[in-house]
């Protein structure tokens, strides 16, 4: 009896836990932007939202009142960007695209601040070829057809990529597909082909594969976003915090978040065919 006294008292401890709720304070709203300009007009768009309460489950607040630039700064031209209610972002005027080698400034009016971005247009790298093949399940990886890239780095500096992958369609964009490298190991990545081991794909996908050479600070910011995606808030992970901008406050107070790219698009699409 006394045994089963202890394990009753026990069962009632684990029961007995209560929620808690955590006071955050209700912090100023902070605008978000979101900007990208390529030479690809189907992707360039600018989205600014606000940051809301931790707790708050509404959707989130679009900023649909501001008044968006991007200068050419080295043509001296600006193309002027407009708000589409259908889409909830802003779009250039006219379909104009990004140059190579000319250096642009993002320029956001809002709520009496003015913020600024600069970015350079780079040279993009060479994509020769994509190939696939079949592969058993691995330990680190599942089972199916995996794309090898064929081209060259010619760059000795300024080397920091993304590569985006859409699949039938749906772009690949949780937070194990973000796919970010630089020229730690090399250059020469390319050059031998390099394997895409956490991308399996099935016969008849059609994959669209994008890759983007970036400027340091976007691809600094997409790093440290994806380590918040990955913190699970446990006791040995670090504190969570917004990735830092590089969108800066001209004028006015208060903070900024998101960020701008630019960059080249080179755009491959290829379908996974079995030959009988």
């Amino acid at each position: 009896m006394k045994k089963l006294g202890i394990i009753v008292s026990l069962v009632s401890l684990l029961s007995c836990q209560e929620e808690v709720h955590l006071d955050f304070g209700n912090t100023p709203k902070k605008p978000v932007i979101e900007a990208i300009w390529t030479d690809d007009a189907s992707e360039n768009h600018v989205k600014i939202t606000y940051t809301r309460d931790y707790y708050d489950t509404l959707d989130n607040e679009v900023a649909k009142n501001a008044s968006v630039s991007i200068k050419d700064n080295t043509s001296g031209e600006t193309v002027d960007f407009m708000f589409i209610d259908e889409l909830g972002y802003y779009l250039p005027l006219n379909d104009q695209v990004a140059v190579t080698g000319h250096q642009y400034t993002l320029q956001v009016l809002l709520d009496g601040n003015e913020y600024t971005s600069e970015g350079i247009t780079q040279e993009p790298p060479i994509l020769d070829s994509i190939t696939y093949a079949f592969e058993e399940e691995r330990f680190f990886a599942d089972e199916g057809y995996f794309l090898t890239l064929y081209g060259k780095i010619p760059f000795e500096e300024g080397n920091f990529y993304r590569l985006l992958l859409t699949r039938n369609d749906t772009l690949l964009n949780s937070s194990n597909d973000y796919f970010l490298f630089d020229d730690t190991f090399g250059n020469n990545i390319l050059d031998n082909g390099f394997e895409l081991n956490g991308f399996a794909f099935e016969e008849n996908d059609k994959v669209k594969l994008q890759l983007i050479r970036l400027n340091e600070n976007a691809y600094d910011y997409l790093n440290q976003f994806v380590s918040l995606l990955f913190n699970d808030g446990g006791l040995f992970s670090p504190p969570p915090e917004n990735p830092k901008s590089n969108i800066v406050a001209s004028n006015g107070v208060g903070q900024v978040l998101g960020y701008f790219m630019t960059g080249i698009v080179i755009s491959k699409t290829i379908t996974i065919e079995v030959s009988e």
